[in-house]
């Protein structure tokens, strides 16, 4: 069948996705092993019938809910390419603001600091703040062993050398490593157990376990805030992503374990995503940019 005709069928297959057309061409980029914009100057290319089938198979997987990048087993994250499986979150983009943030963090030396990435998944965010600052070294934290040699993987194929991956929960691993930090970032599961948006779209097929944290969604986040403050330096920046409606209730946790300069910074849709504070003693420059009043 040509491609624009095998396109349009597998358009509206999944006319219940508003992504439809999108969802299609990504499908059929991987499935060709072609750029998408082949697509717009070969549309009457014929596909050959074993492409034809494996086709048709991934489209059937995704009108069953399965996600993009499960199926095609990769998503670009900070103009990296990083293998994804369902042992690892998909990254999302809104997480780019977080690092954002943590690279906009000031530092007493800014380009030589020991990072933390806690519940590091893919890989996404050490693997963006390393490849950003590779003077840093960064701990990539991470319980899940499968997860964790996605994103080993992750860093070969990237070629980003300073990193290294601990095996654990949370801050547990760094009370090995002899080095106090100078960040500890995190993008924790935050949701709710008992949410309704855990049995929808996308995150059906998502590790539960990197999702949902207890009755209110915080059960990780208190943990997190906890264990890194003993950990931090003196003028330490603790990063956090978190739900919409959660800045108040973190700022607040933020308070409680005696950091300061506290801020919570919103997402592309104006929604409180990241919050960071401060460890006090011998702070240094300007805090950064806030979008959203202190506490």
């Amino acid at each position: 069948m040509r491609i624009d005709h095998l396109l349009a069928k597998a358009t509206a297959q999944l006319s219940s996705s508003d992504t439809a057309r999108l969802d299609a061409e990504l499908l059929l980029a991987h499935v060709l092993d072609k750029p998408r914009s082949y697509f717009f100057t070969w549309p009457e290319k014929e596909v050959s019938a074993p492409y034809d089938h494996q086709f048709e198979h991934l489209i059937h997987q995704r009108q069953q809910g399965i996600p993009i990048a499960y199926l095609i087993g990769e998503k670009e994250f900070w103009s990296l390419r990083l293998k994804v499986n369902e042992a690892t979150l998909i990254p999302r983009p809104d997480t780019e603001h977080l690092v954002e943030l943590a690279l906009a963090c000031p530092l007493p030396e800014p380009h030589k600091a020991n990072v933390a990435d806690l519940g590091t998944g893919t890989g996404a965010i050490a693997l963006a703040l390393a490849h950003e600052q590779p003077n840093w070294q960064v701990y990539a934290i991470e319980k899940s062993q499968q997860a964790l040699a996605v994103a080993k993987e992750n860093a070969q194929l990237n070629h980003i050398n300073n990193v290294s991956f601990l095996e654990g929960s949370w801050c547990e691993p760094l009370r090995r490593e002899a080095a106090a930090l100078d960040m500890i970032v995190s993008n924790p599961p935050y949701i709710p157990a008992k949410d309704q948006h855990l049995q929808q779209g996308d995150v059906r097929f998502e590790p539960l376990s990197a999702l949902a944290s207890g009755a209110d969604g915080l059960g990780d986040i208190r943990l997190i805030i906890k264990q890194s403050a003993p950990l931090l330096k003196p003028g330490g920046w603790l990063l956090l992503e978190h739900g919409y409606d959660q800045g108040v209730l973190v700022r607040t946790l933020f308070t409680r374990m005696g950091f300061c300069q506290i801020r919570t910074e919103s997402d592309l849709s104006d929604h409180e995503r990241v919050s960071l504070g401060r460890k006090p003693g011998r702070l240094t420059g300007n805090s950064p940019p806030t979008t959203v009043a202190e506490n």
